[in-house]
């Protein structure tokens, strides 16, 4: 089985003390390639360093909406001037976060930043890692103004109407830790619902860990516990699943083939 994790924050310092383990252990569960995004431009040499040491970790650039007080107007263009640098897999995680940004103004400069950074992928022919909470009308909006070409709806909770519009766009969407949960009723229809081609798996490491590792740190080691989820909506055979939400990441990001582990 080869899973890729497309969305796993590996190297934040919650990992420091035991990230060779948890890569090992990841990848003795099939868990072979991960997505490294960035949150904000500090983190952008660590995260590079930690991918150029790995074949199988691709890293991603880009600012946060959550983190932004931590953003300056300058680290777009530095964004710009790093992707043409080191060009990276994708843009992100960018995004709206309405849930954290409840004021008019904080609304604003998160659309700013984001339609900022959605031109820098545009420019650069790469796909986007947004990240969304309580924003996907706007959302949609900025990405049909930006022309990107299609990316992945980081940890999707929107409705079946909305998965249709990111999918139109040439969108996959991310589904993660949250799926293992019994009581994630909407999600879970949802994930049984959509057309295989539109899933991609993650993890969102070390945040929204899965059922059995509640209220600890998130993992990729733990992606197959959210195929075996995946398997039990759909009622579908877990390695064709794998092979098939692989297939996509691969798509949509425009991986090459599998490297060698």
């Amino acid at each position: 089985m080869h899973l890729i994790d497309t969305h796993c924050h590996l190297d934040v310092e919650d990992f420091d003390p035991d990230r060779a383990r948890v890569l090992a252990a990841a990848r003795a569960g099939g868990v072979r390639e991960i997505v490294v995004p960035a949150i904000h431009r500090a983190g952008w040499p660590k995260l590079l360093a930690l991918c150029a040491e790995d074949a199988g970790l691709y890293p991603a650039l880009g600012l946060h909406p959550v983190y932004l007080a931590q953003h300056r107007d300058e680290d777009v263009p530095a964004l710009a001037a790093a992707v043409a640098e080191q060009r990276p897999l994708a843009v992100g995680e960018i995004g709206l976060d309405y849930h954290v940004a409840t004021e008019a103004g904080e609304r604003r400069r998160q659309r700013e930043l984001c339609a900022a950074q959605l031109a820098v992928a545009a420019e650069a022919g790469l796909p986007v890692l947004v990240h969304v909470r309580k924003a996907h009308a706007d959302m949609l909006g900025l990405l049909a103004d930006a022309g990107v070409g299609g990316g992945i709806a980081h940890a999707f909770n929107g409705s079946p109407e909305q998965a249709e519009r990111y999918l139109d766009l040439g969108f996959k969407l991310g589904f993660g830790g949250m799926l293992t949960f019994a009581r994630s009723t909407k999600l879970r229809g949802l994930a049984a619902a959509l057309p295989l081609a539109a899933i991609v798996l993650e993890t969102d490491a070390p945040d929204l860990t899965v059922a059995s590792h509640r209220y600890q740190r998130n993992s990729p080691e733990y992606l197959p516990e959210v195929l075996a989820a995946l398997a039990e909506v759909r009622g579908a055979d877990p390695a064709e699943l794998a092979a098939a939400t692989t297939a996509n990441a691969r798509a949509v990001l425009g991986l090459p083939g599998a490297p060698d582990a």
